[in-house]
Formats: structure tokens, C-alpha cells, sequence
């Protein structure tokens, strides 16, 4: 009878040690293996992300450029003044008869820049510089002739261009909005062209004869290479921070040239860069 109750007794203990060992082996894995969720990253937040805008960059960009060439006062004046203290300028004005069509190139534009920004709050502020090679002309060519009571008189012109690159420094204001920030931009401009822009002019008695007055024919200008025009830059973009270190903006700028050797140049580009932030 003791031994029954001995045997009983050890039989209760084995049990309860049992459930107590199961009880804390559960305790280690609450979860059934493989039924644990893990949720994925987040995506970035461009509008709430923090991003620093102070420092230093350098990057490249490339994109489409459409350059339009025009005449201005230069070729006007050079053809005004081969009739100048003359009468015939009483009965015409020479300039106008050159004046000309604008004329479009359109090409592939690249390039490398550099700058600073500081940022003061949201508000940011920065300085510029770059280089872009654009390679891009024009020419056209007028022929004009005037009946006067002096005689015939006729002009002839030749303008041509061709902008092969320029550099601009600009200034640039930006608002962030955490790692987007859109900015306007205005500053100077400095382009490198090669031109031939002339006038000839010829003007004689009358229509029948064979010789013209002392002095004529005339010609004024010529060609010319690594001629150097100056304008401004203005435009704007929108720039975002991929990571703290890199980051991308889309472009457009329009840079005029005033009066290049006779000739104005437009250029509007549409463009894309990345930089390396410092």
C-alpha cells in the first residue's frame, strides 16, 4: 500500500515537472515559426524628409537647346555707314535694307558647373558657375537695290554665326520643401562665337552706266573668330536630394547675347544634371 501511494506520488511529480518544462519551452517561441511579419522600409518622403542644402557641388548636365539668331543695330550701322555724308541717305535708309528673318538651329547641349548653397531655414541661397558647349549657327544674306534721283544704289549683305560655347555665373533662390526645393535663377553670360558679317554697297549715276561714283563699291566688315558677346541668363528648375550626397534637378534657361558683331542670340535649353554634394 505505501509502495501504491510511493509510485502514485512520483507518477504526479513526473507530470507536473512535464508541463512546467513544456509550459516554459512555449514561453521561448510565442509565435509559430514562420507565421512572424516583417514590415518593409517606408518610402522616402520627398516633401517631409530632412536634407541639409548648405555646401558645395559639382556636377555635369546635357539636354536640348533651340538658338535663335537675328539681325541688330551692328549690320544696320554698318551699312548706313557706307552711305554716310552722302545725299542718298536723304532718299533711304541703307540699314533697312539688310534687316533679315529670324533664323533657328536646334542641337544637343552639355556641359559641367559648380556652386555653393546656404541655407537659412527653408529659404536657400546660392552661387553658380558653368560651362556649356553648344555649337550651333545660322547665316542669311540679303540683296536690296533703290531707284534714287541720284542714281541706283544697291546693298548686299552676308551674316553669319556661330555660337561654339559660353560660360554664365549665376545667383540662385530655392525654397525647400524637405529634399525638393524649386529655385529661380538669373545671373551674366559670356558666349564665344565665331561670325562673318559684311555689307558691300554699290552706287552709280544711272542704270546705264558702267562706272560708280569715286569711291564705290564699298564694303564694311568681314570675318572673325573667337569674338566674345555678352548677355544675362534667367530661367528655373526643381532640384531633389536622392541621398545626402547626390542629387538631380530638370532645367530650362533662357541666356541672350546683345548684338554680337551685328547679330542677337537667344538660347533656350531645356536640360537635366545630377551633382555630388560636398
Amino acid at each position: 500500500m505505501r509502495i501504491r501511494s510511493l509510485f502514485l506520488t512520483g507518477v504526479a511529480a513526473a507530470g507536473l515537472v512535464l508541463v512546467v518544462d513544456r509550459a516554459a519551452s512555449g514561453a521561448d517561441y510565442p509565435v509559430l515559426r514562420g507565421s512572424q511579419q516583417t514590415e518593409d522600409a517606408p518610402p522616402r518622403d520627398f516633401d517631409s524628409g530632412t536634407f541639409n542644402w548648405t555646401g558645395f557641388y559639382v556636377g555635369g548636365f546635357a539636354g536640348q537647346t533651340q538658338t535663335r539668331f537675328r539681325t541688330d543695330r551692328g549690320v544696320m550701322d554698318l551699312a548706313n555707314g557706307l552711305f554716310n555724308a552722302t545725299t542718298a541717305l536723304n532718299e533711304m535708309s541703307p540699314g533697312e535694307l539688310v534687316r533679315t528673318s529670324p533664323r533657328d538651329d536646334r542641337g544637343i547641349t552639355f556641359g559641367g558647373f559648380a556652386g555653393y548653397n546656404m541655407a537659412f531655414g527653408d529659404a536657400v541661397i546660392g552661387f553658380e558657375a558653368e560651362y556649356s558647349r553648344i555649337d550651333q549657327n545660322t547665316s542669311a544674306s540679303t540683296l536690296e537695290g533703290r531707284l534714287l534721283s541720284s542714281g541706283p544704289a544697291i546693298v548686299a549683305s552676308v551674316q553669319e554665326a556661330r555660337l561654339n560655347d559660353y560660360v554664365n555665373a549665376r545667383l540662385r533662390l530655392g525654397y525647400a520643401y524637405g529634399r525638393l526645393m524649386p529655385y529661380f535663377t538669373i545671373g551674366a553670360a559670356a558666349g564665344r562665337f565665331d561670325t562673318n558679317v559684311a555689307v558691300a554697297a554699290d552706287w552709280r549715276p544711272s542704270t546705264t552706266s558702267t562706272t560708280s561714283y569715286f569711291g564705290y563699291p564699298r564694303i564694311a566688315g568681314g570675318p572673325k573668330k573667337d569674338v566674345w558677346g555678352y548677355g544675362m541668363s534667367v530661367g528655373g528648375g526643381i532640384e531633389a536630394a536622392l541621398a545626402d550626397n547626390i542629387v538631380v534637378r530638370g532645367e530650362y534657361l533662357f541666356t541672350r547675347f546683345n548684338n554680337v558683331e551685328g547679330v542677337t542670340v537667344n538660347v533656350n535649353t531645356a536640360r537635366v544634371a545630377a551633382a555630388l554634394k560636398f
